[in-house]
């Protein structure tokens, strides 16, 4: 290819090649900060955490100033501001509000009203002027009012009330609050619909004393400001005027002029593209997991409007799908409303009953994985919204963020913790996504922005709903274009031991990602205090003579002076116990409904005689996807809680934390709460749990939903379930130190995911030196192989396959092949290969080789997978079902076979071809290679050959390996076998 393209300029001639030379020349003048345009490193982004614990009650927004001050303000009243030069918050003010539903029964619950919104004027520095919007302390409204703030004071008597939206106050919920300005100064103001939930019915409830669930009095209500996006332009007298280019004009009837959006739920942050003058915000969705007859599967929204708009809510939702219209009075179930002419006909609505059509949503996204844009997630969702960034609105800031944001809109989710970077081309379609410093996980982040400095923040509400969370707080994620600050590790080669004790400290794994060579400093010293000993190399022996703790610090430093340090513990006078955790048989793979043979011995130096009472042993069956790296032993020492290490990982790494702790109070029920209630019921709480866990729910614990969590295997919903209700279970022994644990693969899982087997134990300490904590694990993974997952590939791709199954094939040309490390091969007979080679998708078929060690190594066996056409096999084997049944095509003068009676109150299987079937066919039936019998690990090699295929041509598709531990029949030959 290089030497037809060299040879084609050539022949254009030389002149041709100068003026080209020169031509780049010039675009590389214009362009002089081209790397800027690049995606930079995650590592040259920092989170700064500005704030301290404690700081925050509930906080709900924010706005940076000029001089780097930025006030907060919190649900229950309180505006706050942080001082970057003191690094403190202090309180400014208490507005009064209301914080309380009451219901029509006079049931008193917490709201989601309060102070809900705050912003300050684009020309603050000049005026003084903040906008508040709140609930009323004593009236049932919202109100907007214009204050002065002054020295970090709000000022007595300025408040001007600009606006006010009645509200009802007996049911939850959706409030809005968040505010933005455009280039001509006008204020955005988002406005929740104030509405009771409904999941599993349209929220149109029309009958006596239900107006509040009924959201066609509201959000589609063309005559009332709830479930809206307002736009109106401030004016110095406290008043304010309506903007050109509304939804409806000025006196127009059964409307009010301040609407610029409607057909909202629940819009959150607001954000106006400095550029385009685009709007963009966040709209929380409703709670239904699926589509039902009554109802659709709820969606969040990432929204953008270039113009004022209905955007559908309550009868539409996402890309316009209809809600089915259900009839309240008389339980009956309509067609959904027309999206280009919604009509609203409620007994409710005040306003217009033709509405303007509904605009499909830019980006939404279920609970469950999204098929267009499965990089959201899957799980509780909250879409917040955020900025769009432009490099010259920032023309003074100290480090601005690179080229590669311009345009972009980095937009949050509240439940998912993640911000995405948004791309969208020149006319503003979606273009992509990708995550922003996946690396930062916020803590419920609720409101993002952008500084004057040209940072971005992020306000993060914390983990308690309705209280106040230790870990709200304010961060500032700044970039750094320049020198990076080194990135320390340490470790030791023994955490402890009895004296003399020599300790290896070990620098590996810290690095300097711009290459410099680093300066190392390790500073030792007994916490008791005394002599500090100084290492100047990067991996030095520390001999220690004394009983006692330790710290031993690494402090390394760049030639730029950029340091970062990292410490560790080392505890002289007791030695850590050993504990030992054997397997027999096979040390890489389970086998499904065969016993694991396991043993544990512990030892401790000190302690003698270990009673096994105190030993934690668990065996756990994780499904496929559980990330090792959150199994770790996090605690000082084992207690009850050890042996449920699988489901506190699992809990870690979802948003349970969000809604539930252990023993104290959030939005969820406490763990202790949930083990009262169903201690005389566990094993029905154990089999019906779980499933709730991955439907979600509402109504047991209150009124607050309990989003779904599809993506959460029922397997492993059982093993945090089986933790919460063992909760207040005191004994840390409940496996004997030997036995057998037989594997079953759960119920609706896919076999592929892992056996844990873990020990651990806690010494009694040695006076006067603390306890020592060791735990052994050993993993034991499902033996089906994805061949996408290989460790080892050459002269093959990858392919995603999405028809029946997802799965990540790999198709291989002639001599390539696919490894895996380490595999041990001790008691497999055989291994299984799924490949299929299809003519008419260009497969050309070919030998597969099983090689020991190396591409080249030893054969430990082989087979063909011919090309053949699936559709042909499923016809035929379509026919041949139909022919043993004594269909039409049963043989001429034999009657047709009886058919099997099916079982009592069974339902009957049709015979033949079905979807599953058809998936099987696609997949390739497994063709079973017997092997040569070796034990041990080793690496093991696919090795594809066909002399005759093209060396572009792929060979065949494959989609699974599995290791069997004995040797299975083969299918019956299919056509071309």
């Amino acid at each position: 290819m290089q030497n037809r393209l060299a040879t084609t300029l050539f022949s254009l001639g030389r002149n041709y090649l100068l003026v080209a030379a020169a031509c780049l020349m010039l675009f590389s003048c214009s362009h002089k900060n081209q790397g800027d345009d690049k995606k930079p490193d995650d590592n040259r982004f920092t989170p700064v955490v500005l704030t301290q614990t404690g700081d925050f009650d509930e906080p709900m927004n924010f706005e940076v100033l000029k001089d780097g001050r930025v006030y907060i303000n919190e649900r229950k009243g309180a505006l706050k501001v942080f001082d970057p030069i003191t690094k403190t918050v202090k309180l400014v003010a208490n507005i009064p509000v209301n914080t309380k539903y009451t219901s029509a029964a006079g049931v008193v619950t917490e709201a989601e009203e309060g102070f809900i919104g705050f912003t300050v004027d684009p020309k603050f520095e000049e005026n003084h002027w903040a906008y508040i919007f709140y609930a009323h302390p004593t009236e049932k409204k919202d109100v907007l009012s214009r204050v002065e703030l002054k020295d970090d004071k709000l000022v007595q008597g300025s408040e001007k009330e600009l606006l006010e939206i009645p509200t009802q106050r007996e049911v939850c919920c959706h409030t809005g609050g968040g505010m933005t300005w455009d280039k001509d100064n006008d204020l955005y103001l988002t406005v929740g619909n104030n509405t009771g939930n409904v999941a599993d019915k349209s929220q149109t409830d029309e009958r006596p004393n239900r107006s509040s669930w009924d959201d066609q009095r509201g959000s589609g209500n063309t005559n009332d400001l709830r479930g809206k996006i307002l736009r109106i332009h401030p004016e110095k007298d406290g008043t304010y005027t309506i903007p050109e280019g509304n939804l409806f004009a000025k006196g127009t009837d059964k409307t009010r002029p301040e609407i610029y959006v409607m057909g909202d739920r629940n819009p959150w942050r607001p954000s106006i593209d400095s550029k385009t003058g685009y709007l963009y915000w966040g709209e929380v969705g409703p709670d239904a997991y699926e589509d039902s007859k009554t109802t659709r599967a709820g969606k969040d929204e990432l929204n953008q409007a270039r113009k004022a708009g209905n955007f559908g809510w309550p009868y539409f939702i996402g890309e316009n799908v209809g809600y089915p219209y259900y009839d309240y009075t008389n339980n009956t179930v309509h067609p959904p409303k027309d999206p280009n002419k919604p009509i609203n006909n409620s007994v409710n609505n005040t306003g217009l009953k033709e509405l303007p059509p509904a605009q499909p949503a830019f980006i939404s996204y279920p609970y469950g994985v999204s098929d267009k844009f499965p990089l959201v997630g899957t799980g509780a969702r909250c879409a917040v919204g955020g900025p769009i960034y432009h490099q010259d609105n920032f023309t003074n800031a100290k480090r601005p963020y690179p080229a590669y944001y311009e345009g972009k809109w980095l937009a949050a989710d509240l439940s998912r913790g993640w911000i995405m970077s948004i791309s969208m081309n020149e006319n503003g379609d979606y273009k992509s996504m990708e995550r922003f410093l996946p690396s930062y996980q916020p803590i419920e982040p609720i409101d993002i922005k952008f500084g004057p400095d040209g940072d971005l923040y992020v306000l993060e509400y914390g983990s308690n709903w309705f209280r106040k969370s230790d870990n709200a707080k304010l961060v500032r994620i700044e970039y750094n274009k320049g020198n990076r600050t080194p990135i320390v590790e340490a470790s030791s080669d023994v955490s402890g031991g009895v004296v003399p004790l020599k300790v290896n400290l070990s620098s590996a794994g810290t690095v300097d990602y711009d290459g410099d060579k680093l300066n190392y400093e390790w500073k030792v010293s007994p916490a008791a205090g005394g002599t500090v000993q100084t290492f100047k190399t990067a991996n030095p022996t520390v001999t220690f003579d004394k009983a006692g703790v330790y710290t031993a610090k690494l402090t390394v430093t760049d030639p730029m002076g950029a340091k970062n340090s990292k410490s560790l513990s080392i505890i002289a006078g007791n030695e850590p116990p050993k504990v030992s955790l054997t397997v027999a048989g096979n040390k890489t793979f389970f086998f499904p409904d065969k016993p694991i043979n396991y043993s544990v011995a512990v030892t401790d130096k000190e302690d003698g005689t270990v009673d096994p009472k105190q030993v934690a042993v668990s065996i756990d069956y994780a499904s496929e996807g559980f990330d090792m790296a959150e199994l770790k032993q996090k605690q000082s020492s084992v207690d009850a809680s050890t042996k449920f290490a699988v489901a506190q990982a699992f809990i870690a790494a979802s948003d349970c934390s969000n809604c539930h702790h252990v023993d104290t109070k959030s939005v969820g029920p406490m763990f202790t709460e949930i083990a009262d209630k169903y201690k005389n019921k566990f094993a029905w709480a154990l089999d019906s749990l779980p499933r709730k866990v991955r439907r979600g729910g509402v109504g047991v614990w209150g009124n607050v939903n309990m989003p779904a969590h599809p993506a959460i295997s029922l397997s492993d919903a059982r093993t945090i379930v089986n933790y919460i209700l063992s909760i207040k279970d005191k004994n840390i022994h409940t496996l004997p130190l030997a036995g057998n644990y037989t594997v079953k693969i759960p119920e609706e899982d896919n076999g592929r995911g892992t056996v844990i087997v873990r020990a651990a134990y806690t010494d009694k300490g040695a006076a006067p030196v603390p306890a020592l904590t060791t735990e052994n694990t050993v993993t034991l993974r499902s033996p089906q192989l994805g061949p996408g997952t290989a460790d080892v590939m050459k002269n093959a791709e990858k392919k995603m396959q999405a028809m029946f199954a997802v799965s990540l094939n790999v198709e291989p040309k002639t001599s390539g092949y696919i490894g895996y490390k380490n595999i041990d091969l001790t008691d497999i007979k055989q291994v299984a290969v799924n490949a299929t080679a299809n003519p008419s998708q260009g497969f050309a078929g070919g030998v597969i080789e099983i090689r020991l060690d190396s591409p080249t190594g030893q054969l430990l066996g082989q087979t063909e997978i011919k090309p053949v056409n699936p559709f042909a096999a499923m016809m035929s084997a379509a026919n041949a079902t139909q022919n043993s049944g004594g269909g039409k095509g049963a043989a001429a003068g034999k009657p047709a076979a009886p058919a099997t009676p099916a079982k009592a109150g069974a339902a009957a299987r049709p015979r033949g071809f079905n979807m599953a079937n058809l998936g099987k066919l696609m997949a390739g039936m497994a063709t079973k290679i017997d092997i040569t019998e070796v034990s041990g690990k080793h690496d093991i090699y696919f090795v594809f050959k066909n002399d005759k295929a093209k060396p572009s041509q792929p060979l065949m598709s494959v989609s699974n390996v599995k290791f069997n531990d004995v040797k299975e029949m083969a299918p019956p030959p299919g056509p071309g076998k």
